[in-house]
């Protein structure tokens, strides 16, 4: 096979991954910019930067990576709503999992950063669980 075909046949996959760096670089240079313009409001900058990259990956989910065809006004505010909701819920679970996890035991220092591996457990666990939500529950194709 080659390499065209292979990306034809993970193209939802390679698409979730590429857009999902791209979606992080967003979060941190929006966090970047708001930490210049707010020093010290990091819960405000850490807040500007989430939505900004949630509305990133909406739009680019939605287009790239699902692409969800659906151009009705309320089947997009439902895709909205869905897709704030599930990056809502699985944003809880990557601010409060890894704090359960350091005390129950995950507390191994990698590359000088202190319980880096709860947080890296989770990131995990986020990553696959934003790529189902958003293909199962929020983009979900008709008929499947």
């Amino acid at each position: 096979m080659d390499l065209k075909s292979q990306y034809r046949k993970h193209q939802e996959l390679i698409n979730y991954l590429f857009f999902g760096v791209a979606t992080t670089l967003v979060n941190w240079l929006i966090y970047a910019v708001a930490i210049k313009i707010f020093p010290g409001a990091l819960t405000l900058c850490n807040t500007l930067g989430w939505l900004g990259a949630v509305i990133f990956a909406y739009v680019t989910n939605k287009i790239f990576v699902f692409q969800s065809r659906k151009r009705r006004i309320q089947d997009i505010l439902r895709e909205l709503l869905l897709f704030f909701g599930s990056r809502g819920m699985t944003g809880l679970i990557e601010i409060f999992l890894p704090v359960l996890l350091y005390h129950i035991g995950l507390n191994q220092t990698i590359l000088g950063i202190e319980g880096f591996l709860s947080k890296a457990m989770v990131s995990i666990i986020i990553i696959v669980l934003n790529f189902f939500l958003s293909k199962f529950l929020v983009f979900q194709k008709k008929g499947k």
